[in-house]
Order: C-alpha cells, then sequence, then structure tokens
C-alpha cells in the first residue's frame, strides 16, 4: 500500500525560497559596499611590489606596515590629536545641543519659530561655503590660528543635535514639566534628574554622529593648522603620500586601516542607542 506523507504547504516553500533570494542579494549588497575596505585591508599585508600589481592575496606585512605608518609617520601623534578633539567637539555639541533644545521646547521667548527655523538652515550650509569668513574670524580677530581652539570652538554648536533633542523632548509628557515645575524644580535640574535620563539613546546617536564627523575633519585642520604636532589624522594620512619619491602604499593602507579604529569602536560600544535614537517617535 503506497503511503501518502504530508507535503509541505506551497506558502512556506516560497516563503523560504524568497528569503534566501532577500538574503543573498543582502549579502552581495554588504560585499559591495564593503569591498573597498576589505581592498585597503588586503593591500596593507602585502609589500610594497605587491600592493601596485594585481595580486588581491593576503600577505603577511601588516605588522611592518603599520609600523611604518604609526612610528615612521608619527600617525599615533596625529591619532592623539584626532581623538582631543573629537571628544571636545562631541561632548560641547551634546551639552549646547541639549540647552538649546530645552529651550526651544520648555521656554517662550520672542521669535522661537524664526529662531528655530534658521536653525533648520543651518543644516544646509556646509563648512565650505564659510571657510573664508571663518578663516578671518579665527585667525584675524580671535588670534586662535594654529591651536586646538581653533578646530574645536567653530564645531560646537550642531544644527542636527538641536533637531534631534527637540523632536525627542516633545515627544515626552508634558506632565512631567508640570510635576517638576510645582515640586520647585529649576530647569537645570529637571534636565539633569528627568530630561537626560530619558534620553540616553538620543545622545548616544548623537555622539557617534559627531564623534565621527570631527574625526573625519579634514579641509579646515589643513588650512588653519600649520603645525604639524597638532595636526589632525586625516591630514596625516595624506603626509604619508609622497608625490616626490615612491610612495609606500603598504604603509598608506595601514594607516588608513589603523585610522578607522577609533570610529568604528565609538559605534561598536552605542550602536544599540544609535539604532534606537532615530526612532523619534516611539518610546525609549
Amino acid at each position: 500500500m503506497a503511503v501518502n506523507l504530508p507535503r509541505r504547504p506551497l506558502s512556506r516553500r516560497r516563503g523560504r525560497r524568497g528569503s534566501f533570494w532577500t538574503h543573498l542579494v543582502l549579502s552581495l549588497a554588504v560585499l559591495v559596499v564593503a569591498s573597498p575596505l576589505l581592498f585597503a585591508l588586503i593591500k596593507a599585508t602585502q609589500t610594497g611590489a605587491q600592493v601596485v600589481g594585481p595580486s588581491l592575496a593576503p600577505g603577511l606585512h601588516f605588522l611592518e606596515n603599520a609600523r611604518a605608518a604609526w612610528v615612521g609617520a608619527g600617525l599615533g601623534q596625529y591619532m592623539f590629536n584626532s581623538a582631543v578633539v573629537a571628544v571636545c567637539v562631541t561632548v560641547g555639541k551634546t551639552v549646547l545641543s541639549l540647552l538649546a533644545a530645552l529651550a526651544f521646547v520648555y521656554f517662550r521667548f520672542p521669535l522661537k519659530g524664526a529662531l528655530f527655523a534658521a536653525v533648520l538652515f543651518a543644516l544646509m550650509l556646509p563648512t565650505e561655503l564659510l571657510i573664508v569668513a571663518l578663516f578671518d574670524l579665527v585667525s584675524g580677530t580671535l588670534k586662535w590660528a594654529n591651536s586646538y581652539a581653533a578646530i574645536i570652538v567653530p564645531f560646537l554648536a550642531s544644527a542636527t543635535g538641536v533637531l534631534l533633542f527637540r523632536q525627542h523632548f516633545m515627544n515626552i509628557p508634558a506632565s512631567l514639566s508640570d510635576a517638576a515645575r510645582i515640586d520647585g524644580a529649576g530647569p537645570l535640574t529637571f534636565l539633569s534628574k528627568v530630561l537626560i535620563p530619558m534620553s540616553w539613546n538620543t545622545i548616544g546617536a548623537l555622539a557617534v554622529i559627531q564623534f565621527v564627523s570631527a574625526w573625519d575633519q579634514y579641509l579646515w585642520p589643513l588650512v588653519i593648522m600649520q603645525s604639524a604636532d597638532k595636526q589632525v589624522i586625516q591630514v596625516g594620512l595624506s603626509k604619508l603620500i609622497d608625490v616626490e619619491s615612491q610612495t609606500s602604499w603598504g604603509a598608506v593602507m595601514a594607516g588608513a586601516i589603523l585610522a578607522l579604529v577609533p570610529p568604528v569602536l565609538v559605534f561598536t560600544v552605542l550602536q544599540e542607542q544609535f539604532s534606537k535614537g532615530f526612532a523619534l517617535g516611539q518610546d525609549k
């Protein structure tokens, strides 16, 4: 007697087939996006002759190339300078953005709408558009050229941070501010005891954005900073490329990989807050 085995539902088979193709497409997309990084990582392990060749086989010279970039080109000092700038900019932007968002949400003052519109307009102004006027102000009026203040202070204001915190604060029930006012809490107490503990995800998201942005600064430090011992990592990497003699591209690639480590670590530590910080309409 023939036994009829149960057959899998057609919808389940189609679902698994669709899931397979979805994962395949996503894997290919990740591979394409990560291909420049993988290429740099492979070339960082090769000798100078192999780097300029067509070989994509990993080598055994990463430590040698990394030592040439770290010690020979002074990459360690550049990374330290970038870390100082990035941390100061991130902390300063976060604090000022919190205070500005507090004012826009919980205070009444003339032209509040126009001022917030100006903040939104600032999102569309790239640094390159303001660089001449900024150079005259920082170098001529303030006499900050060739100092850390020149590459930290101009970037402490953040329209992105004000927008993020304002949207987040507007989703917090107004009854909390009323209760704090009844209890005699001032604005800064309300900010430190209520708003900040409820905003760690947004703070983490902004910290990732601002740290990476400050770490990737190139044009402004190149213009305003003449002292090599205070220069940042992105400018330092460009100095590894010697147009007058043979460039050690293995050291250049190894330096680029080393320069990626701090932003990747920051994103890894704060990736959960980064993902949740943009869910502005959800509970955090």
